[in-house]
Parts: structure tokens; C-alpha cells; sequence
């Protein structure tokens, strides 16, 4: 299929596409063979008449799916595909994937030479549908075996380089490696990618920053990136020095999946930690808001692949080594325990040996009828570390043989060799117990084979001895961290590092009655031959599209440099506010309303000194001494405080406590909103707030006259906010039948008298405003939180209404590029205090020749409730 790639950004942002049609101007290498690439006049001219092309999806991960194998003699390559890898799995599994065409993306396992780069890129993307990443072997060695394995790796398992021995330090030039590999790997994208149309599901700890780079070059690439290792705590990645650009660059996905609610928990509190962004759930979809975008989070554990399990089981090359082991082990009556390992340092080899010598020790009676068989495949990475296991294995095998066995008999069998998958199945088929117990593991796969195997089938049935109605059975004894165990509810789940307990756990699955492996095993297939890699695939793309589904409607633009790029999402209605434009409203318009929140708005949230400056003093004297103007400053604070920091503003109406206090001018009475209400409930609220601000630190309360309010923003954030949702149902269950609203905001839980919020002022001014046939005809309205939405609200319902006059030029304005119901946005409170600065401006120029307004000539007067 031809690729529509773009090469020109702005024909994207113009909606416009190249004098090709929506052919690449640059023809990738990797598609340029005769009968890949038709040539361009015949290209262009079957457009119209070809038929939409099938939905398709470009996988990359670190390998391609492929075995490759140098020819003897002519030089040459043969490839094929590696029906045991992942991405390859995806592929026809289920109906709704086996009309889906995949691209591959990855690197080969064999270096190729550069002469010979561009025939095999050919090749393989004529054969397979694969395109090689080629990556120099020195560049490779250091992002691969250096920044991936040497530090991520380890770090991910929850090994701190405290040392040099210890998983290594952080070295600056590995990690501009994995950055140059992971640019590479873009590149190869980009050649081939429709973006208007392909999905992108990129795979584990590898590319972590490829999101970026392709959210860089198509703002609207259909994205999805699945974490197949653990992800540590906060506290454990807080150590990484580059932890804010990984954070960021997988953010730039629209779908980020992992195997476990712990591992996407964790990532989650990073991005709280480290980022200050807040993740909810809707309607069973996690989601996180960043920048506009909702990256929404995805918790489905990796199955395996039944059909190919299931062949295998079918060959007679199984059926004979099952044949040959039942001979070497059941035929002695001997029972087999299973492990199936990588030899590395996270899969607690050496924990399971010791915990079985335990066993011979405390159970006599095992010894000469319980075997261990150790499969200890090739470690994937190098290093000290893994020669320290290997050799400390061999060790304790060497011990507990030479301590426990006999003539005839070895306790522990230790296969240090890469099987045959079927000899593998071949012994899950054997073993009566199946032992997983990796002090760390992403996923692990091995306990879902080992229960398909345990099913068997007719044939091997037959070669057992076994009738069909026989019950079928298995025992899994499964570490509490590795990704599998959630699923497994039946399996016995350990803690690896506490032997005694692995050893109990072993005699326990040897005396277990039958009937009860039989309910286990049942328990167990029912959920794995369901839960297979084509219900995952399936399950995780139909997410992905959904998380997809507007991105045409939204307007996005890029913002940043290098890794901490970003694309902001907003709605195509959303955009920033012009100086020259608001100024150009100001100047021609003569009744004017201005609505000003203060925190967040004119004074920043991070400010430690909350009182106003002298410029904004100044600047909100210059809006009110405009007769054209009624200024209202509109806040959450106490009146005694507002009244405090803005009496120099003489003209300035004030809205205190969510607009329950209102003023006029500094020197009018408050006046209430809403009629007097009956405060008793703070009897009630007061002492469960006090409760949490015991069990918080960093919490307190803030009493005031008409509300109370929980804050934590000093305290923990996960904890705070944890509580916070806690005293949210508690204070909501207390005061159920009192006047009140319970309302959660930033870092506050809040209480308050029915009825009041900030819509309110903004409501009961224009309506005063049209009783004094006073229409507006510029109402700007600025705020920064949730709780000036009210406000926002009111003014834009108002426009084309009769409170307004119709040529009324209406500005709703948030701080920040974020959902909301205003029209525009300012990017911090610096911008909005240049622009009220500007507006004053021209307030002050045009007091020499000012000639009073109606509003100057007739007294408003804001009715009380």
C-alpha cells in the first residue's frame, strides 16, 4: 500500500496538500522497489478510482519480528518470520484484527552491512511488511546494552545505582544515545506513515521518548505506547535524572497501557508528583489533562497466543519428549516442580533454590520423590551481574545434589540451554507444579503456557493414558511481583524473598488435594484462554481509537523545545486574546463592565506575599476612574481582607466569599447577595475538618464568615488529595440536610451557603445594569479556576440576549491553554496584567476630553437579596 506521508507541516496546518495529491515528495527508500511504488504519473492518476485502503496499524518496538540468517557461499540473507515474537502475535488473532494490515518498525538481531541496507530494506518490505531501523552497532551498543539495560532496566526493577556494581551510574552520554537511537527510529516512521489515517502502537521501555518526536512532526499522529516492564514507585523514579523528559515524551501519546493497576498507579503519582497534573476517571477511563489533551490510561494485562500454543501441542514432537520425560521422571515416581527462568538477576533463581533446599530439609520424605527442574534460558542483557547469578546458581545446585541426592537420583536438574518451544511445552505438560517466583517481573508469561499445556488435548490424552472426561489440573506457586499474579486468583502467591514461606508454599502444591487442582486449574483456563494476546490487541487498539476520535475537531499546535515539546489541544472556538483587538473593542465601545478574579488571575498562585502589588493598585485605579467602566473585583477571599489590601481603590466594586459580600465602592455598605443565612452548620463541618487537618500534615483550616475551607496544599500531594476525597463524602454525608454545597476545588475542600458562587455578581450586575437601561456593550470577565467557570457561564449565555446591547463585544477569558467555558485564554497572570495596563492606558488618554457617560450620570445600585 502506498504511504501518504507529509513533508510539509504547513500544508497540514493549511489543509492544503502538495501538487502530488497526497504522495510524498520524497519517495522513502525503504518503498522505492520496482512493484512497491508505482511510478508517480500512474500514482497520481489511480488515485480517484482506487479503493479506500484498510485500516492499518504500524507497530514499533525494539526488534521486528523477524529471524534473519546469513547464506553460505552467495553472501546473501534469508529471512523468516519469529513466530514467538509479541508484535507479530497481533496479527490475526481475532476477526476484528485479521482485516487490519501492520507495518512493522525495529531493529534486526544481525548487523547488516551498509552495502547491503537498502536491498534488504526492500526486501522485507515487500515480504513482510517490515522496515529495518538501522542503528551503527557503537550507537546500539551504548542505547541497548548501556542507557536500556545498564540503568533503565534495573532502575524499573527497583535496583538504585547506589553503586557502580549496582545497575551502574547515570551517564549523560548513554542517555544521548538512547535520545539519537529513538530519533532514528522516528525517522523510519516518517517514511512510511499516512498520519491522517494510520494508528502508531509503540512498545516498551525502548522508545519512551519516540511519542515525542512523532507528536513533534504530526500533531495529530493516532499514538499508543504499551510499557511491557514494571513501573517503580515515585520514589524510586524521582532518582532518575531524566525523569521529567521521560514523563513528558510518553504524555505525548494518546494511550499509554500497562499490565497492572500498581504500575500504572505509579506512573500516575509521578505525573501528580513531578508534573502537578490531576487524573480522574470517566465512566471507567482513566484520564489524564495535559495541555488541552486527555491521555487517557489503559490497565490490561498481555495474553498469550492459544492458536500457536495450541499447534504445538499438536506436534508429534511433543508428544514424543512428553513421552520421554514421563519416562525420566513419573515413570520413577518422581514428581516434577517446573521453573522456566531467564538467567538475570530480577527472576529469583537462587531464592527458589534455596527455598527447595529448605524443603528437602524440613520434609524428609520428599527427598528421591520431588525433582526440581530448572530451565534457565540465555540472559538478554550482559554483564558482571548476570555471570554472578549464573555462577551462584550452579553453586547451589552443585550443594543441594551433592547434599540430598544419590545414585539415580538429582534433586535439582538445571537446564542452562535455549529449548526448542516444544521441548518447553513438553515439560509444562509433565510438571505437577509450575514455580514463578522473579523478585521483579513486568509481565511473565510463563504460568499462562504452563495451564494451556496442563489442558493438553485428545492426542496427548491418549499418549498420557487419559480419557477425555478426566478432569485436568495444575498448580501454580507465583511471585506477589510479578505483573501475572492479579490475574492468577487461584495460583498460591509468595513473597520470593522469604524463603520459608516458598518452601511451605511447595509442600502445599504437592499435598494438594486433586479436586481442589482441578478447581484451580479451571478457574485459572477459563480466564486465560479468554484473556489471549488477540482480546488484549484488540481491546488496547479499540481504545486508542476512541482516545483518537476528535482529534480532527480540535485545534492543536505545537509549544517547546527538544523533549519538553507538547502539543496543546484546545476547541477550534478557544483561542488566545489579542492586545490589539480587546484594545480596539475598548477604545469604540461606552458602557463598559469589567469582571476581575484576584488569585491566579492578577496575583500568580505561587506567590508567597498574597497582597497586590503597587502596579496593580495603580492599574485598577486607571480602569475605575473611567466613568465608561464599573470594575468589579470578584474573589473567594474575606472582606476584611479585600477591604484591607484595595482601599486605595476608591471606585472599585468588590465581591468577597464567592460574591455573598458585595460593595459598590470602598466607602458603601456590604451588601448581601442572598438572603441572611443560618451558619449552625459549621458547628457540624468544623470538627471533621479538624479531624483531617490532624491525621494531614501540612493541612489547615481557613475560617471564614460565611464558609470553611480544608486546605492541603502543603501537605503531601497524593496523601492530601487522598484525603481530600475522604472529608469530600464525609463533610457531604454530615451535612446532608443543611443548607450547604460541598465543593472540591484545587487543593481545598470547600463549604458554603447554598446558592453562592461567583455567577452570581456577574448575573446580578448585568440584570441591575439593564433595569437602569444601562446595556453593556463590553463586558470582559478574567479567571483562573473552576470556580470563575459560573462567571464565564453567565456572560456568554448573555450575548444576543436582551441584557446586552447587540453590538456588545463579549471577552471570557481563563488563564492558561486549558478546557473551559470562556472563548479565549491568556498564558499567565503577567500577560493580564499587561493587558489591564493597556486598557487603563487608553482610560487615562481620553480623561482630557471625557464627556460623562450614563453610567456616570445614573447611580447604580445593586438591590440586596
Amino acid at each position: 500500500m502506498v504511504s501518504r506521508s507529509y513533508t510539509n507541516l504547513l500544508e497540514i496546518a493549511s489543509g492544503e496538500s502538495s501538487s502530488l495529491g497526497w504522495f510524498p515528495r520524497r519517495i522513502p527508500r525503504v518503498v522505492t522497489t520496482s512493484g512497491i511504488v508505482p511510478d508517480l504519473d500512474s500514482a497520481s492518476s489511480s488515485l480517484s478510482s482506487s479503493p479506500e485502503p484498510r485500516e492499518r496499524t504500524i507497530i514499533v518496538a525494539n526488534q521486528l519480528p523477524i529471524r534473519s540468517q546469513r547464506l553460505h557461499g552467495s553472501g546473501g540473507w534469508t529471512f523468516s518470520w519469529d513466530e514467538t515474537s509479541l508484535p507479530l502475535q497481533l496479527k490475526g488473532t481475532t476477526a476484528d484484527l485479521s482485516s487490519m494490515e501492520f507495518v512493522y518498525v525495529g531493529c534486526l538481531r544481525e548487523e547488516i552491512p551498509l552495502s547491503e541496507q537498502d536491498e534488504v530494506s526492500q526486501t522485507l518490505f515487500e515480504t513482510f511488511k517490515c522496515v529495518p531501523t538501522f542503528i551503527p552497532p557503537d550507537l546500539l551498543s551504548r542505547f541497548y546494552l548501556g542507557f536500556c539495560k545498564q540503568y533503565l532496566w534495573p532502575l524499573f526493577h527497583y535496583m538504585l545505582p547506589l553503586s557502580a556494581e549496582l545497575g551502574g551510574r547515570f551517564d549523560r552520554s548513554l542517555w544521548q544515545a538512547y535520545v539519537s537511537a529513538n530519533k532514528i527510529f522516528a525517522d523510519k516512521i516518517l517514511e512510511v506513515i499516512n498520519p491522517d489515517d494510520d494508528f502508531v502502537w509503540v512498545h516498551d521501555y525502548h522508545l519512551m521518548i519516540l511519542p515525542t518526536f512523532l507528536r513533534k512532526r504530526f500533531n495529530r499522529v493516532k499514538l499508543g505506547f504499551f510499557l511491557h516492564s514494571p513501573f517503580p514507585s515515585s520514589e524510586i523514579y524521582k532518582s532518575l535524572p531524566v525523569r521529567d523528559e521521560i514523563l513528558r515524551s510518553l504524555l505525548n501519546a494518546d494511550l499509554i497501557g500497562f499490565h497492572t493497576f500498581d504500575y500504572a498507579h505509579h506512573f500516575l503519582s509521578c505525573c501528580s508528583r513531578m508534573l502537578g497534573l490531576s487524573y480522574e476517571s470517566k465512566r471507567g477511563y482513566i484520564g489524564l489533562e495535559y495541555y488541552g489533551r486527555t491521555v487517557s490510561i489503559k490497565i490490561l494485562p498481555v495474553g498469550i497466543h492459544m492458536g500457536q500454543l495450541k499447534s504445538v501441542l499438536s506436534l508429534p514432537e511433543t508428544e514424543a519428549k512428553v513421552l520421554e520425560l514421563i519416562k525420566q521422571f513419573s515413570g520413577q515416581g518422581r514428581t516434577m516442580l517446573l521453573g522456566v527462568d531467564d538467567m538475570d538477576i530480577f527472576k529469583g533463581i537462587s531464592l527458589k533454590l534455596l527455598a527447595f533446599e529448605q524443603l528437602l530439609l524440613q520434609h524428609p520424605e520428599c527427598r528421591g520423590k520431588v525433582v526440581l527442574v530448572q530451565i534457565a534460558n540465555p540472559a538478554r542483557g550482559k554483564g558482571k551481574d548476570v555471570k554472578e547469578v549464573q555462577s551462584e546458581s550452579n553453586a547451589m545446585v552443585k550443594r543441594i545434589n551433592e547434599t540430598f541426592g544419590y545414585l539415580g537420583y538429582e534433586p535439582v536438574v538445571m537446564i542452562d540451554k535455549l529449548l526448542q518451544f516444544y521441548e518447553r511445552v513438553a515439560y509444562y505438560v509433565v510438571a505437577e507444579c509450575c514455580l514463578v517466583t522473579a523478585v521483579r517481573d513486568g509481565m511473565n508469561l510463563i504460568p499462562y503456557e504452563y495451564i494451556i499445556s496442563r489442558q493438553g488435548n485428545e492426542s496427548l490424552d491418549r499418549a498420557l493414558d487419559l480419557s477425555s472426561s478426566t478432569p485436568k489440573k495444575s498448580v501454580l506457586v507465583v511471585s506477589e511481583f510479578i505483573g501475572c499474579s492479579p490475574s492468577l486468583s487461584g495460583a498460591i502467591r509468595v513473597n520470593p524473598w522469604n524463603i520459608d514461606a516458598v518452601a511451605d508454599a511447595m509442600d502445599s502444591a504437592l499435598r494438594m488435594p486433586e479436586s481442589e487442582k482441578q478447581l484451580r486449574h479451571e478457574k485459572h483456563y477459563r480466564y486465560v484462554s479468554t484473556h489471549d494476546v488477540g482480546y488484549w490487541a484488540n481491546s488496547f487498539l479499540q481504545d486508542l481509537e476512541r482516545s483518537c476520535r476528535d482529534h480532527i475537531r480540535r485545534r492543536c499546535w505545537g509549544i517547546g523545545f527538544g523533549l519538553g515539546f507538547r502539543v496543546v489541544s484546545l476547541n477550534a472556538s478557544f483561542k488566545k486574546l489579542s492586545l490589539e483587538y480587546i484594545v480596539s473593542a475598548y477604545r469604540r465601545t461606552e458602557t463598559r463592565a469589567i469582571l476581575l478574579d484576584y488569585d491566579g488571575t492578577l496575583m500568580p498562585q505561587a506567590s508567597i506575599d498574597k497582597s497586590p502589588s503597587q502596579q496593580s493598585i495603580e492599574i485598577l485605579n486607571g480602569l475605575c476612574c473611567d466613568k465608561n467602566n464599573v470594575v468589579f473585583l470578584v474573589s473567594a477571599r474575606s472582606r476584611n481582607s479585600l477591604n484591607e489590601w484595595f482601599s486605595p481603590c476608591e471606585n472599585l466594586g468588590v465581591a468577597a466569599e464567592h460574591s455573598y459580600f458585595l460593595r459598590l465602592k470602598r466607602d458603601a455598605e456590604w451588601q448581601k447577595c442572598i438572603p441572611a443565612a443560618d451558619f449552625s452548620w459549621k458547628q457540624i463541618a468544623e470538627p471533621v475538618m479538624k479531624l483531617y487537618t490532624e491525621t494531614t500534615d501540612g493541612s489547615f483550616i481557613e475560617d471564614k464568615e460565611t464558609s470553611l475551607v480544608w486546605c492541603y496544599e502543603d501537605a503531601d500531594h497524593d496523601f492530601g488529595a487522598c484525603q481530600a476525597k475522604e472529608l469530600f463524602n464525609h463533610l457531604e454525608s454530615v451535612l446532608s440536610n443543611e443548607p450547604v454545597s460541598v465543593k472540591s476545588g484545587s487543593n481545598k475542600v470547600e463549604v458554603k451557603p447554598q446558592g453562592v458562587s461567583k455567577g452570581l455578581v456577574a448575573q446580578r450586575l448585568i440584570s441591575t445594569m439593564r433595569e437602569r437601561e444601562l446595556l453593556p456593550d463590553f463586558v470582559l470577565c478574567i479567571g483562573d479556576d473552576r470556580s470563575d467557570e459560573d462567571m464565564f457561564e453567565v456572560i456568554t449565555s448573555a450575548v444576543n440576549g436582551p441584557s446586552l446591547s447587540p453590538s456588545a463585544e463579549v471577552f471570557a477569558c481563563t488563564v492558561c491553554q486549558k478546557p473551559s467555558k470562556a472563548k479565549y485564554y491568556l498564558d499567565d497572570t503577567a500577560e493580564i496584567v499587561r493587558l489591564l495596563q493597556g486598557l487603563a492606558s487608553v482610560s487615562e488618554q481620553s480623561l482630557g476630553t471625557f464627556v460623562p457617560s450614563a453610567v456616570e450620570q445614573s447611580s447604580l445600585a445593586l438591590p440586596t437579596g
